[in-house]
């Protein structure tokens, strides 16, 4: 089947000219329409992604439409923040064009993966009558402690050196000239400079925003807007999500409190099902043309099945593992039939005294692996030497499935205090792999984790001195098998680090040994295995060129960091060339809690036929005991010679 491909202006509300890419089949229709739409540029920086969405046209013929969200590659305005309303009232506009189409049947679905299944999900909450399923892929449901922004209260630290710092220099990069010069105000290289000069960093609105207030809950489905979150879904909606994702945790929750929500659940990575580690994969793109064949033209079903869960088993760990051990399961509701809480002791009497190291948490790296140097946790034995264990045997065969607690007394040597709490199983060996984690800043006992209604306005509290408090922490949603002659290990830290930035000031945690209870939702056996997924073969090598993650740790400074680097080279459209870099570097002081940095670069170079453009953007940001220091530089070029210049300076109390 041919596919065409034609560049159109929606106009929005505003007058603002929103760019999509139209691919259609051969015919006059009518056709329904698959709609993604993301701030990564779809005619350069993401113009690999075209791939799928052709197949979606010559397979499934279905109508593809692919949109420069506001203020961001060809379309028009400004690219104000993440999820901002004016973005919601854009889509709807362009479902609307869609369906007035003479070849449109009416009806659209939106996909995508990270912002574009974010996005997704907030319409399928709008209420937009063109909008018939939605299926999001790597899509959290709560910005504020499951994006990459805060964890437990905390600020994440690692997160800060690539997108928040690279989405300062993509949002202040040009238009495409030859795109741009179809408009009538086609001067690409002014539309340059008045972007530049009304954007602002999205970073400096996010850090001046600690807490799980208004600005979160507008991209968050669980903390609303509304207070139904949910509930307010008036659509299908399928997920797709990855056990070494950051964005797990919107699994089991909302196919528990959204009926009908369809869940396909494997080990992967931040990378398609079809490519990303680890393995198994699955033809996730045969399985979203079967879900929008149902929903949008009346085709069979999909799938009988609620939720397709890969259940991992214990695997070696290693930074960019390949194939995941375990088995794929189907249920049909969830919580399913025979699903129980198993509750562990903590093993052992008395009181551990930990005085808390600022760098422990290195093996675990961060929450959400992609592509390297984002890589998977590592073996945690040199993290678990530095910790609180509790040990327990394995004796029969159970699976982990959902998300465990942990209950425990705790108590600081200072007004300020984090927990951080690492499940791991322990091999024969002695080898120790991360299962899930858990984390919270005390002072935000009364702020996070509690009911998300209920949080709006209230402050950190500071931890009483010396004084025992009873916390739960949640763990990260996960599937696990528990082995016979294997441990299952709870590592207790003061903090997790690079992950996330460490406390204001040293101090001793101390947890009550026979306090501590872990909580976790098992199976005795599980259902047989599904034969109804797409399998298709794994990756048999993942490329280090150019990449670097290491760490280092310096003896007399006493001090420790972490330093990441990767980019690459690809042609987007139009004669484009691009270049990216990102290099980033983290650092905390061993013995003093307060002192820690983040500093890190990420630029592009686009070389259009029309001149080559360079775009850079650099984050240098410190802690002290009272607040974080934030310095960000813009500087962009034309041909070699100076274009544009912008810095921002900022001091945040902690």
């Amino acid at each position: 089947m041919q596919v065409s491909e034609r560049l159109l202006f929606v106009p929005a509300t505003d007058g603002v000219g929103l760019a999509i890419t139209l691919y259609l089949p051969e015919g006059d229709g009518p056709f329904a329409t698959l709609l993604e739409a993301l701030p990564y540029r779809k005619d350069d920086v993401t113009s690999s992604y075209a791939e799928s969405y052709v197949r979606f046209v010559r397979e499934g013929g279905f109508a593809v439409v692919r949109m420069d969200l506001r203020g961001t590659g060809n379309s028009g305005g400004v690219a104000e923040d993440e999820y901002p309303d004016i973005e919601r009232a854009d889509l709807r506009t362009v479902m609307e064009w869609v369906a007035a189409q003479p070849w449109s049947n009416g009806k659209t679905g939106m996909l995508g993966t990270s912002y574009s299944g974010f996005n997704s999900l907030h319409m399928a909450m709008d209420g937009v009558p063109e909008l018939g399923a939605v299926c999001a892929t790597y899509a959290t449901d709560d910005r504020y402690t499951d994006d990459v922004h805060y964890m437990g209260g905390a600020l994440r630290q690692l997160d800060l050196i690539d997108y928040p710092l690279y989405m300062i220099a993509m949002n202040a990069l040009p238009p495409t000239p030859a795109v741009w010069a179809t408009k009538d105000d086609g001067n690409w290289v002014d539309e340059w400079r008045r972007r530049i000069d009304a954007n602002e960093p999205w970073l400096l609105e996010w850090l001046r925003h600690p807490l799980p207030d208004a600005m979160w809950r507008r991209g968050s489905v669980r903390l609303g807007p509304g207070s139904d979150g949910y509930g307010r879904f008036t659509c299908p909606v399928m997920l797709v999500a990855g056990w070494a994702d950051g964005y797990r945790n919107n699994t089991f929750r909302t196919v528990q409190h959204a009926p009908g929500t369809r869940l396909l659940a494997g080990p992967w990575v931040h990378k398609a099902p079809a490519t990303g580690i680890p393995g198994p994969n699955v033809d996730d793109d045969a399985l979203t043309m079967a879900w929008f064949h149902q929903h949008l033209r009346g085709g069979e079903p999909a799938t009988q099945h609620l939720a397709h869960v890969f259940v991992r088993r214990p695997t070696p760990p290693e930074p960019d593992l390949l194939m995941m051990n375990g088995q794929w399961v189907e249920f049909d509701e969830w919580p399913p039939a025979g699903l129980e809480t198993t509750v562990l002791p903590g093993t052992g009497a008395g009181v551990d005294d930990l005085p808390v190291r600022g760098d422990v948490g290195t093996a675990a790296w961060n929450s959400c692996a992609g592509g390297l140097p984002w890589g998977q946790s590592l073996d945690q034995r040199a993290d678990n030497a530095m910790s609180i264990t509790h040990d327990w045997p394995v004796t029969e065969e159970r699976m982990v499935l959902g998300n465990g607690e942990v209950h425990l007394d705790v108590r600081s040597s200072a007004p300020v205090g984090h927990v951080s709490v690492k499940l791991c199983d322990v091999a024969p060996d002695g080898t120790s792999t991360l299962i899930s984690r858990g984390f919270m800043d005390l002072t935000h006992r009364g702020v996070w984790p509690s009911d998300p209604h209920g949080v709006v306005g209230a402050e950190p509290t500071p931890v009483p001195v010396d004084e025992w408090l009873h916390v739960v922490l949640e763990l990260e949603a996960t599937t696990w098998t528990l082995v016979p002659g294997h441990r299952l290990r709870l590592a207790i830290a003061g903090t997790d680090w690079p992950n996330c930035w460490p406390p204001s000031q040293p101090f001793t945690l101390s947890v009550e040994r026979d306090s501590v209870r872990l909580h976790l939702p098992t199976f005795e056996s599980l259902p047989s295995p599904t034969d109804d997924l797409l399998p298709l073969p794994g990756r048999d090598s993942v490329s280090h060129d150019g990449v670097e993650w290491r760490f280092e740790h310096d003896v007399l400074a006493r001090e420790t960091w972490a330093h990441t680097l990767y980019g690459e080279t690809y042609p987007g459209t139009h004669g484009t060339v691009v270049t990216d870099h990102y290099e980033g570097h983290v650092g905390i002081s061993t013995a003093d809690l307060s002192k820690g940095w983040a500093r890190g670069v990420g630029h592009y170079t686009m070389e259009f036929p029309e001149g080559t453009c360079f775009v850079s953007a650099t984050l240098d940001m410190h802690s002290d005991a009272h607040a974080f220091h934030v310095s960000i530089d813009l500087t962009a070029t034309l041909n070699g010679h100076p274009f544009a210049h912008r810095t921002w300076t900022e001091t945040l109390p902690r």
